[in-house]
């Protein structure tokens, strides 16, 4: 088993999801009550990466953080080093290729609270801000929570992506999808069988917790 492989997968996809969580509430909340005309273009935008070649991504990403870039050229004056190829660069390119799954659970959510329940919060003096938190949020834990754990699992599941951006840099870009690989690639089926299995008992995991989530009843706190 590569534990420095499945650590650094680890982390990297704790850091995206948390980073994804703050960055998918106000997305999906305005996604689902904005009334621009034009909010399928943004719709669009976050739905690419359900249909695009996750390898069509991390190259065009690649060309974004590498060195001749605008961003590579301000990283390199800012550390030192270039972006591409290091962990942070996965990390970018993770928050991309994950978002997704992060926001329309979230979004899915949001749009199943009762609108008159907004309403008669604002009938009672409560502030958007205080709806939100107070109703809102509340009666769309299930899909919040979702939205983490799939952002998560996608993000320790990531290949195409990672490898382009990172490539395969043990302890730094080495994530445990491209182990797998570079077992299978040495002819080591054992090892390559280990992890895949790790992999495969996650992923179900997530799966009965999604689901799980769905059953549960959830009750909004109250204005007061």
């Amino acid at each position: 088993m590569d534990w420095q492989a499945l650590w650094l997968s680890v982390r990297l996809a704790a850091i995206v999801a948390a980073i994804l969580l703050v960055v998918s509430l106000p997305l999906a909340h305005w996604l689902t009550y904005s009334h621009r005309r034009w909010k399928f273009l943004v719709e669009s935008i976050v739905s690419m990466p359900l249909v695009l070649p996750p390898t069509v991504l991390g190259f065009y990403l690649l060309l974004a953080l590498g060195s001749q870039s605008p961003i590579g050229r301000w990283w390199t004056t800012l550390t030192g080093h270039g972006l591409a190829f290091t962990f942070e660069s996965l990390v970018i390119a993770s928050l991309f290729y994950s978002l997704p799954f992060a926001v329309q659970p979230i979004a899915a959510s949001f749009a199943q609270v009762d609108r008159t329940l907004h309403e008669a919060a604002a009938t009672l003096g409560a502030s958007s801000w205080r709806t939100f938190v107070r109703v809102t949020l509340p009666l769309s834990i299930e899909g919040i929570i979702a939205g983490v754990v799939l952002s998560f699992a996608h993000t320790i599941g990531e290949f195409g992506v990672v490898l382009m951006v990172g490539g395969n840099l043990p302890g730094v870009t080495r994530t445990v999808s491209i182990s797998i690989y570079e077992r299978v690639q040495a002819l080591e089926y054992r090892d390559a069988n280990l992890m895949a299995l790790v992999l495969l008992v996650f992923s179900f995991l997530v799966l009965v917790t999604v689901h799980g989530l769905r059953r549960r009843p959830w009750a909004a706190a109250p204005l007061t």
